[in-house]
């Protein structure tokens, strides 16, 4: 019994050259960028490594000033847990909190409980709006940084007056306390405010910027002797480091996922959905019901098979092509030789029929008819003549 050849894969699939071609520019933006994020890494891999470290010897470490500290009899311990800060409170010490806006609501109200009339001085560093509610109640930060430095005492605080000019100012205040000192002014408001505690002997320094205890900047101007009268005042400093390691971080008692977030991401987490929201409505909008309407021209029937073509050529649909005139001329075949449409495509109805009307070879015919698809573009030309001319040769009378 003859069975009809297995057709292989069909050559409308992608080939790697075509995927290649086709996905190239996406692979190349993405080796760019990559490219990219790796060069930026390298060159600041190392410019901001140790913020504020008293260990630390990089240009924005403090290493300096800790040692300088050592050598006037100050002991320097770093700590990087709101426990170990905590534990520190006392009138021999200076707490120094290097990044206080990184605290948690619940870690500053600790951290304030704990120092608050404890006759400990406590050094902010450029703490901003969202610690000095805790930290500090009665400063206000100002909106804008300052950009004027160095700046002048221009206050009557002994140690500013001691030091001279200074790099205090990023960040401006204003305090509501009557008894504070505000020195190094910038457009009229303080970048340094010292808060005597109401009781204890204690106090609170909110300074403006970090520049003067940085290695890089400890030599300019006053910056490395308003340093070292700021946080030598006590024969121990505390330096705390705050960690996302320290266990009280993530202690948020009752706080949603939402109250964790910082109220500018809702706001534009908002926008965002208005966004899409009008988007979807402008894209959706009808201007009223759907009209059917007709084509204004008819397409006639040999440019839809010039187009089909076409599409077969680009694609290399060989396979594809050679079964459609295969299984036309199979259709128009049939009722010539006396066999139903129905069993136009069964080589065992068709074929003998064929054989007996041309009285030809079957094996030829089913070659021809049911054989595998062409090799080439050369191939498939002339199966579709061999096919034309089986077609005449069957209508000849």
């Amino acid at each position: 019994m003859t069975t009809e050849a297995t057709l292989p894969a069909t050559s409308a699939s992608p080939t790697v050259r075509q995927v290649w071609t086709r996905a190239r520019g996406i692979v190349l933006a993405l080796v760019l960028l990559m490219a990219a994020a790796v060069a930026i890494a390298a060159i600041r891999s190392d410019a901001r490594h140790g913020d504020l470290d008293p260990r630390s010897a990089d240009p924005y470490g403090s290493r300096a000033v800790a040692e300088l500290l050592g050598d006037r009899g100050v002991s320097t311990r770093v700590v990087s847990t709101l426990a170990q800060a905590r534990a520190a409170a006392g009138p021999d010490t200076t707490l120094l909190v290097a990044v206080p806006d990184l605290l948690t609501k619940r870690q500053q109200a600790g951290l304030h409980a704990a120092f608050a009339n404890s006759g400990s001085r406590t050094v902010l560093v450029a703490p901003g709006a969202p610690s000095l509610n805790r930290l500090a109640p009665k400063v206000t930060v100002d909106a804008g940084p300052s950009f004027d430095s160095p700046l002048s005492p221009d206050c009557s605080m002994s140690a500013a007056q001691r030091a001279g000019d200074a790099e205090t100012g990023d960040y401006r205040y204003t305090t509501t306390a009557t008894d504070a000192d505000e020195c190094y002014p910038s457009d009229g408001r303080p970048t340094l405010l010292r808060l005597p505690d109401a009781s204890g002997g204690g106090d609170t320094v909110v300074i403006g910027a970090p520049d003067i205890l940085f290695n890089k900047r400890l030599d300019k101007q006053g910056n490395a002797s308003l340093a070292l009268q700021l946080l030598g005042s006590r024969p121990h400093l505390v330096w705390y480091l705050p960690s996302l390691s320290d266990t009280s971080a993530t202690d948020s008692g009752s706080q949603s996922f939402f109250d964790l977030l910082p109220s500018g991401w809702l706001w534009g987490t908002l926008q965002l959905f208005v966004a899409a929201a009008l988007a979807a409505l402008w894209r959706a909008r009808r201007l009223g019901p759907l009209v059917p309407e007709r084509l204004p021209v008819a397409i006639r029937a040999s440019e839809t098979v010039e187009g089909r073509a076409r599409l077969y050529r680009k694609a290399n649909a060989r396979d594809r092509a050679a079964t459609a005139l295969r299984s036309t001329t199979r259709t128009r075949l049939a009722p010539l030789v006396g066999v139903p449409v129905s069993q136009a495509h069964a080589p065992e109805a068709l074929l003998p029929a064929l054989s007996a009307h041309l009285h030809g070879d079957g094996q030829t015919l089913h070659a021809l008819l049911f054989g595998p698809p062409p090799s080439d573009d050369t191939a498939l030309i002339a199966l579709a003549d061999q096919l034309d001319a089986l077609e005449r040769e069957v209508r000849r009378p």
